[in-house]
């Protein structure tokens, strides 16, 4: 595939024509996917069983730099895309700081999020291969929202496995997915036979994604005219949500302004990864230099407590094992609103930058983000989801720093999408009824004695 000069097409376009591929420029690639039976690395033909051929593809490639989007994506993105940087003005105004903060708003479309930028592409690629339809999970509900949206827009059906606390507490996310057609089940569920067997083991269970995405990829492979399609964690998924990372650089590159740190919310990896990417390109040649923070719940601290190993993608353990920061994938969160960032792993291409020590990563109770989330709010004008507002929290407490030192920064972080669907959250914040659960050193200890034996 011929390679696009980055400031080419920067220059030319508002909005990105290709995506940008990370691992291009990563001196040590993430860890290949083993077949959960071998333990050897999984091919194309084994992976094609589950995923889109030409996701397959992409999720295999480790060297090429862009890949070009094609027109119907392209048409699409033009719905709602390029997505706006914004200067906080009136935030750093209320911090009295000299830093300055920029944040990139993915919640300008129907689904709410940036979920829909993979979405749409993975749908794209279902309705190329000849698919019926394709099966998922969903946290908060974003990313079935997201793909719900997309299916319509291809006629595709859309099976979403919604993890069961936040279908509870999300009953407008669910309802919106229904009106762009979906079926939604709570997970886990009587509808597979991995759902039976984890309520068998775990009655009573809130579910947790791990859950969720066995039920989904069980149906897709019993399905007759199906696949798998996941919102996050996987390498084709960061691929397409580059053009978060592409338009945000664009836009500070127009502005001549440049990020000295990036902040992210991190639960699978999609967002950070995506809003990352072409910094991160720059910083692995020795272009630039950029801080990046991952910010994660404490009630699920994949990279800042987990233990980098394989492991299996879902709790079910049939899908193939990752190499990732992980707390083992048995381990089911405490039923709190951190919606799509309850993942007891980390995407294996977020791991590695993590381990090569070209990332940090820091973890806050949810309390304190929705403290956050209330002066955001209060200040811009935004109503941010629980995910988002991790990030926030760490924008606001890097601002203070720089408050504190007389330092002037320019701090950019991803604001992943609204919090309009998460108003049980917020009540339950403003009536004093939150709580912060952290998971103790001996539940994590448990849980990651159980990670598989792979010598790899």
């Amino acid at each position: 595939m011929s390679k696009i000069p980055y400031k080419t097409y920067l220059e030319e376009h508002e909005m990105p024509t290709s995506w940008y591929n990370i691992r291009s420029a990563m001196k040590n690639k993430p860890a290949p996917l083993l077949n959960p039976g071998t333990l050897e690395p999984m091919t194309a033909a084994e992976l094609s069983g589950v995923f889109c051929e030409d996701l397959v593809a992409q999720e295999l490639d480790n060297d090429t730099e862009y890949y070009p989007i094609p027109k119907e994506i392209q048409d699409f993105y033009k719905m709602y895309r390029p997505s706006p940087l914004v200067r906080a003005y009136c935030l750093e105004k209320k911090l009295d700081t000299p830093a300055k903060i920029y944040y990139k708003f993915e919640g300008n479309n129907t689904s709410g999020s940036h979920k829909l930028n993979s979405a749409i592409a993975q749908a794209y690629y279902a309705k190329k291969q000849g698919l019926k339809g394709v099966t998922t999970e969903t946290g908060a509900g974003q990313w079935g929202t997201a793909l719900s949206m997309a299916c319509a827009y291809f006629d595709l059906d859309c099976k979403v496995y919604m993890v069961k606390v936040s279908y509870e507490q999300k009953p407008f996310r669910r309802e919106v997915m229904r009106t762009y057609g979906a079926s939604v089940t709570p997970s886990p569920s009587m509808d597979t036979e991995v759902g039976k067997k984890i309520l068998a083991e775990h009655p009573g269970t809130t579910g947790s994604l791990g859950c969720a995405i066995s039920e989904a990829v069980e149906k897709a492979v019993t399905t007759e005219g199906y696949r798998y399609v996941l919102g996050s964690v996987l390498n084709q998924v960061l691929l397409h949500q580059s053009i978060i990372g592409l338009e945000t650089k664009a836009a500070l590159d127009k502005i001549g302004e440049k990020a000295d740190i990036i902040i992210g919310c991190a639960g699978g990896g999609s967002n950070l990864g995506g809003l990352i990417a072409p910094f991160m390109g720059e910083k692995l040649k020795g272009e630039n230099d950029y801080r990046i923070i991952a910010v994660e719940p404490a009630s699920c601290p994949s990279l800042t407590r987990g233990t980098y190993a394989y492991d299996f993608c879902d709790t079910g353990m049939v899908c193939p094992l990752a190499k990732m920061y992980t707390l083992g994938s048995g381990f089911i969160p405490a039923p709190n609103h951190a919606g799509g960032l309850r993942y007891h792993g980390m995407s294996s291409i977020l791991s590695q930058l993590y381990d090569d020590g070209l990332i940090e990563a820091t973890s806050y109770a949810q309390t304190s983000v929705f403290e956050a989330a209330e002066l955001f709010a209060r200040s811009e004008g935004i109503l941010p989801a629980p995910e988002s507002s991790h990030a926030i929290k760490c924008a606001i407490d890097e601002a203070l720093k720089c408050k504190a030192d007389g330092t002037e920064k320019t701090i950019v972080f991803g604001l992943t999408g609204t919090g309009y669907f998460d108003l049980v959250a917020y009540e339950q914040f403003h009536d004093n009824k939150m709580t912060d659960y952290i998971p103790t050193d001996e539940e994590l200890a448990e849980s990651i004695s159980k990670l598989p034996k792979t010598n790899k």
